[in-house]
């Protein structure tokens, strides 16, 4: 393993950590953490149901942290890891707030507008591009993902 694939790893399983505490509030399993200058600048999970907001995704809630910790909506520089392939909305304010690159674990067939439905931070219409790369901890991201769901049918 190359030092890249090392610190993706390292800031996935950070990222694997704010899941799991998703989890634990019964929210979706989704963590995320915003690296800059190679440092957790913020970090955040899904709060869709604690907060009864159905935008306050992990990408979301991630981006307004990391927003407030730089001073600036334009969050250049920045690395985003997510454990799971961001949905439209998520791809879009990245888009907009121009991050660097985004690393996430599992893919999204139902929802995934990186690579798996939608390929939004590719448009070449839209005026910013990042950096991509999916797959990093993957099996890890989708298990976690997985037991979510188990747990939650075997409820109903």
């Amino acid at each position: 393993m190359d030092e890249v694939d090392q610190m993706d790893a390292t800031f996935m399983k950070a990222a694997l950590e704010e899941a799991r505490a998703a989890l634990q509030k019964g929210e979706v399993a989704v963590g995320a953490v915003a690296v800059f200058d190679g440092k957790i600048i913020a970090r955040a999970h899904n709060t869709k149901e604690t907060r009864r907001d159905p935008t306050a995704h992990a990408e979301m809630n991630l981006l307004r942290i990391a927003s407030k910790a730089l001073g600036t909506w334009r969050l250049t520089g920045v690395t985003v890891y997510v454990t799971l392939e961001p949905c439209p909305m998520c791809a879009g304010a990245m888009v907009l707030a121009r991050i660097d690159r985004l690393v996430y674990g599992a893919h999204d067939l139902k929802m995934g507008a990186i690579r798996s439905l939608y390929r939004i931070a590719d448009d070449e219409r839209l005026n910013h591009r990042m950096e991509i790369q999916g797959g990093v901890l993957e099996r890890e991201c989708a298990d976690l993902l997985s037991a979510f769901f188990a747990e939650l049918r075997g409820k109903s």
